[in-house]
């Protein structure tokens, strides 16, 4: 049966979305049934106790959770198009060799993935499904750019400068703009074992001692969301200018936060950079690569074809492009730095909100790259990398690697003795500590203005006690006074009452 039947198989991996998916609209181009699959793969899923922070061996809590919002709301988009998402759990490549042989395809559909985890994978369902007359569409759809094309251009080998890259690359193409009204119905599941979505509980993460996770939600409707409210704003568009922001605005992010968006594939960058075109044409006045905002994409773009042309290029070892440095092998000085223990309240108040949070702002990351790297510690990049790649929400391969190089100093930038300073640097942007207050406990012990008011308060109460008493007042007053005082205190809206925090 198989390769006989007029179904389709799309494999979600990145490119979670609906909008500008190729793969998608290939896949339900006169299809019959579509069968849209994505699998549970344990190498990135599975819980690992043995990890410095709850999550699989690979990712923290925060990406896996974020991970699963995107595919509740891709599920959910689905649903309203008369089809569904198929969850499967297991080996991708045996997964979904599986399905095509229990059900009646003659197309499969996937996101080209220039990872090299995912090319190993893509190798082994390609070959099955050829050998099986199964037709295999594969389109490049994560970056605005095939990166063999701009390799081959720059004869054979990735231009290891933005300036080559991005007179090489030319225009991106244009998103697709298919709308759908519905989709082929999912066709007979055979064997397979399919289930909904699962929750973070479901994978095995019921007892995680995460008690607060990333304020940023998963999914391509958040996705479009964002970007729109991105979007209202031409003139800050026009104006945006990297590296200017400010790395210690937490409430309001002076960046489009879009960046996990774009990791996960919940938003397209090709319609991203269309949507910023749009104001650029109303907008003549406006900044330029590298620093604009089609800038920053562009700057993904160059890291994806830096690292797909670069063999090794996630280490010092065997790198052609990475300078060779006898970094430090200290596994303390890292914990420290890991832990936010550095004593620096400025770093370990960004490592905490990268824990919490799972992102934060560039200039936030540059500085604590440089102070582990060249800049402090000298302990060996690729530890600090492991770092951000299991706890940022955005983490990607190519790019994590590509900044962890440059700002060790170890590839694309050299200016070594240009270091962030731990201390004036955040001084800078954090003069009255708001950012580091926030975000490290242990300075956290007041807020200044809610808990003078509170002090004040007590005092009042306490002194009227007093002139009441002509000063005679008892260990049972005092006592009587402490359960008024706190039973006020509990009385007060959440959001007025002061608590003091330490640091435990």
């Amino acid at each position: 049966m198989m390769g006989s039947g007029s179904g389709s198989l799309v494999w979600f991996r990145k490119g979670i979305r609906i909008h500008d998916n190729p793969a998608l609209e290939f896949a339900s181009r006169s299809a019959s049934h579509l069968y849209p699959v994505f699998v549970i793969d344990p190498h990135y899923m599975k819980p690992d106790p043995d990890a410095f922070s709850p999550g699989s061996s690979r990712a923290g809590l925060n990406r896996i959770k974020f991970l699963l919002e995107s595919l509740v709301d891709l599920d959910l988009n689905l649903k309203n198009l008369g089809s569904r998402l198929l969850i499967l759990k297991g080996d991708p490549a045996e997964v979904v060799i599986h399905c095509l042989k229990e059900w009646n395809v003659s197309k499969l559909c996937f996101e080209y993935d220039t990872e090299p985890y995912y090319q190993a994978l893509d190798v082994k369902v390609k070959n099955f499904a050829l050998a099986a007359g199964i037709e295999v569409f594969s389109p490049v759809s994560h970056t605005l750019f095939n990166p063999t094309d701009i390799i081959q251009k720059n004869g054979g080998k990735p231009p290891l400068s933005y300036q080559s890259f991005v007179k090489l690359a030319g225009e991106p193409p244009s998103p697709l703009t298919t709308v759908y009204s519905s989709l082929p119905p999912v066709g007979h599941l055979g064997s397979c074992d399919i289930s909904e979505v699962p929750t973070i509980t479901d994978l095995g993460y019921g007892d995680s001692e995460q008690d607060e996770f990333s304020p940023f939600k998963g999914g391509e409707s958040e996705a479009l969301k964002r970007l729109d409210e991105c979007m209202k704003d031409k003139k800050w568009v026009a104006n945006f200018e990297k590296p200017k922001g400010n790395p210690s605005a937490f409430l309001k992010p002076a960046t489009t936060v879009l960046s996990p968006y774009l990791k996960f594939g919940c938003l397209s960058s090709r319609y991203f950079y269309q949507r910023i075109q749009d104001i650029y044409r109303s907008m003549p006045k406006h900044t330029s690569p590298p620093v604009s905002l089609t800038g920053q994409l562009l700057w993904r773009e160059f890291f994806y074809t830096a690292a797909f042309g670069t063999p090794n290029f996630d280490r010092m070892k065997g790198n052609r492009i990475c300078k060779q440095i006898p970094w430090k092998d200290d596994d303390k000085l890292l914990e420290a730095w890991r832990e936010a223990r550095t004593g620096f309240p400025w770093i370990d108040a960004i490592m905490i909100q990268l824990r919490r949070w799972g992102w934060m702002h560039h200039l936030a990351r540059h500085s604590v790259a440089c102070f582990l790297t060249r800049g402090d510690l000298f302990v060996h990049w690729e530890k600090g990398r492991d770092v951000f790649e299991r706890l940022l929400i955005d983490s990607d391969w190519a790019i994590n690697n590509g900044n962890w190089m440059w700002l060790s100093c170890s590839s694309f930038f050299y200016q070594y003795n240009r270091i962030y300073s731990p201390t004036t640097f955040g001084k800078k942007y954090d003069p009255n500590g708001d950012y580091i207050r926030h975000f490290l406990p242990v300075l956290k012990v007041v807020s200044h203005d809610s808990a003078s008011k509170e002090c004040r308060r007590k005092m009042g109460e306490a002194y009227a006690l007093n002139k009441e008493l002509n000063g005679l007042v008892g260990e049972d007053d005092l006592k009587n006074l402490r359960r008024k005082l706190d039973e006020s205190e509990r009385q007060e809206p959440e959001g007025k009452r002061y608590k003091q925090k330490l640091i435990s």
